[in-house]
């Protein structure tokens, strides 16, 4: 044990019992931080001890005041040096690298063991072969300690060192030594890797190494252990910032120095502030040195482990280590195991636990199950809740409208749109009809708005309408398209009907979620809906003129083309006829007939979102109507013109429309109307 560096207690602390385990370490000498320390603490023991009896014996009155004030300014000032912070954040520092060098070591077995298990064959040369690849892996690691640990330079101090101990031959000492001539100023302890996976290579040709899979992994290994060595050099030649290693020395030393002043006990008789009591020995003062110079030597230990410290790295038995543990593998152990026979446990298979011994039957334990396994859940609180089921296709129509929803901010403007291409959506047989009612809409409001649109200016009233159906139908069109494509391949039957008038209540069966498919609800628009609100020119009197004629004739036609649409579909195709009990009607045709239904209720409810739209739109037109209509008959009665003769009040619109279009324009042109106009109007 004499050449034991590292100290080793984990035997001691294994099991914490009593007063604890660590007193037990108190004892020690080598290795402890009485070992370090006491050298330091001798020589502050005399000076502080020396300054002491001059002061009690050797000044006088005078130099005992002057004394005295110098320790107090010593006090005072010695606790603002942050010593506490400094060496304990730097001692982290150190403890950190420290750990980090003994990680980055390389090892040589990982490697020699994909050598001996890949590089095969049991005549010489493949021995040599694997035993010299293994050689030249611990020369790599020799040559980098060479360079970092003091023990092993005082081990090897030269090349010739190496050939006496084996490690290298003459012929592979004259390659070193003529490659350190011309190039001496770099490291070169990757040469022998180097050599190391030539060989490799070789073996390879020599088919020795059957595929390239085993030859990559030898390589990378190869690579992996140059790594190591890399690692080590990078540890030796980039250091801890020399600044803060000096901060941290000269705040611990400066500490101590003031505090031989101002921890010196002064007379009690002078009242002097903090000095009531007189020790002569101020025991918690060397505590405190003993604990910050510890710690400070701590650092110094640690800072560099490959030196020859208690607790540095032990480099000359890793080198014996490897070396004896890299031939085992590749010579010895090569393809070599024990005899193949059956197990103990071979006929149970699985044993249900190993033996124990009369000192480990109190270890014995039960097998872990989880927290949550003893967790009981009553019978009540077992019920499966069912969900109401959602179609995407009712999502993805909830989200077409969210997104092509049109509002009066954003029609556009203009004289030249023109209606779209007929709708078409996928109605089963009466997709014809459909299609023909759609068209002839079109074409009706086509011919209203044409009238119009000549006359309207760029903020005119119907070219919102024109834009809002512009849209709508593009939307229609654009959402029946991607329906169609979307279940093209699950095409209900044509004998099957899109919509019913029964209550899911009456078809679905009870361990299914429900789609609420009520009466009036899936073929009938309800009772507030903008169809059945439709309003009547005695509601809205002042709004006979064109335009609010064509947009009541473009709800007209909505409403008949959705009466059409509903009136194709036959209730009786998805009807279950009352009082029929027949159980051999599958699931498969049941979900046919859901879905159906619910394809019916989302075109119905798109049609209803159209004409709501449609609804809103004309009441911001007449709106807008409303207050041209109360202008106009402002400005006729300040005129005092209105012609008497006119009696029927279509006329009279149209005769104030004219006007306000004139008053339009000439507002536009910045100019008045002319008199002999108005007079004439």
């Amino acid at each position: 044990n004499i050449f034991k560096m590292t100290i080793s207690y984990t035997r001691e602390v294994a099991t914490c019992s009593g007063l604890g385990v660590f007193w037990k370490l108190l004892f020690r000498w080598k290795g402890s931080i009485y070992k370090l320390v006491w050298y330091n603490l001798s020589v502050y023991l005399v000076l502080y001890f020396s300054l002491s009896m001059v002061y009690r014996f050797i000044l006088n009155e005078n130099g005992q005041e002057y004394f005295e004030q110098i320790s107090l300014h010593c006090q005072r000032f010695s606790d603002l040096i942050p010593v506490t912070f400094v060496l304990g954040f730097y001692v982290s520092i150190i403890i950190t690298r420290w750990w980090g060098q003994y990680k980055v070591i390389p090892w040589p077995d990982s490697c020699c063991l994909f050598i001996s298990t890949c590089l095969q064959g049991h005549d010489d040369r493949g021995r040599l072969m694997r035993r010299t690849i293994a050689r030249y892996l611990i020369l790599a690691l020799i040559q980098c300690l060479r360079m970092t640990s003091v023990q092993v330079k005082k081990r090897f101090p030269t090349l010739g060192h190496l050939c006496d101990a084996g490690i290298i031959t003459e012929s592979e000492q004259k390659v070193i030594e003529s490659i350190d001539q011309k190039c001496i100023q770099h490291p070169k302890y990757w040469m022998s890797l180097v050599w190391a996976g030539a060989v490799v290579t070789r073996a390879k040709k020599e088919g020795r190494i059957k595929d390239d899979f085993a030859f990559n992994t030898i390589i990378n290994e190869i690579n992996k252990f140059r790594s190591g060595c890399g690692g080590l050099l990078d540890y030796d030649w980039i250091s801890i910032p020399l600044v803060y290693t000096q901060v941290v020395t000269l705040a611990v030393y400066t500490f101590f120095i003031s505090s031989l002043m101002g921890r010196q006990y002064l007379n009690p008789a002078k009242n002097l502030p903090g000095h009531e009591v007189d020790l002569i020995v101020p025991v918690f003062t060397f505590l405190q040195f003993f604990f910050y110079m510890g710690w400070l030597k701590v650092a110094e230990a640690l800072i560099n482990p490959f030196g020859e410290d208690d607790d540095d790295f032990e480099t000359n038995w890793l080198i014996d280590r490897n070396i004896q543990v890299a031939y085992l593998i590749v010579d010895d152990m090569h393809a070599e195991h024990p005899e193949l026979v059956k197990d103990q446990y071979w006929d149970e298979g699985i044993p249900d636990e190993l033996p124990y011994t009369v000192a480990s039957e109190q270890f014995r334990s039960e097998a872990f199950t989880g927290s949550a396994m003893e967790v009981e859940v009553s019978p009540e609180e077992q019920e499966i809740v069912i969900l109401e089921r959602i179609d995407e296709e009712d999502e993805g129509e909830a989200d077409g409208d969210a997104e092509g929803g049109l509002e009066l901010n954003d029609i556009e403007i203009g004289e030249n749109l023109l209606p779209t291409d007929p709708v078409t959506i996928q109605n089963g047989t009466r997709r014809n009809s459909f299609r023909s009612s759609n068209a002839t809409m079109r074409e009706s409001i086509q011919s209203k708005l044409h009238d119009r649109s000549r006359r309207n200016s760029d903020r005119s009233l119907m070219g919102m309408l024109q834009r809002l159906l512009h849209r709508s139908s593009t939307n229609v069109s654009s959402k029946a398209h991607r329906k169609s494509t979307k279940r093209r391949t699950r095409r209900l039957p044509k004998n099957l009907s899109r919509a019913s008038n029964q209550s899911s209540a009456n078809v679905s069966p009870p361990t299914m979620s429900k789609i609420p498919t009520k009466e009036n609800e899936t073929v009938k628009m309800s009772s507030n809906s903008s169809v059945n609100t439709l309003h009547t020119e005695s509601e809205f009197p002042g709004r006979s003129n064109s335009d609010g004629n064509a947009l009541m004739v473009v709800r007209e036609l909505l409403k008949d083309d959705l009466t059409q649409y509903q009136g194709s579909i036959n209730p009786a195709d998805c009807e279950t006829k009352e009082g029929s009990k027949d159980s051999t009607r599958s699931f498969k045709t049941w979900k046919k007939d859901l879905r159906s239904k619910s394809e019916a209720f989302v075109h119905t409810k798109m049609l209803k979102k159209k004409l709501e739209k449609v609804q809103a739109v004309q009441n911001e037109i007449m709106k807008e109507l409303e207050v041209e209509l109360k202008e106009k008959k402002e400005e006729l009665s300040r005129h005092s013109v209105y012609p008497e003769e006119v009696t029927d009040i279509s006329d009279v619109v149209n005769l104030l429309e004219t006007k306000t279009n004139e008053l339009k324009k000439a507002i536009v042109e910045n100019k008045d109307l002319a008199p002999d106009t108005v007079a004439t109007s």
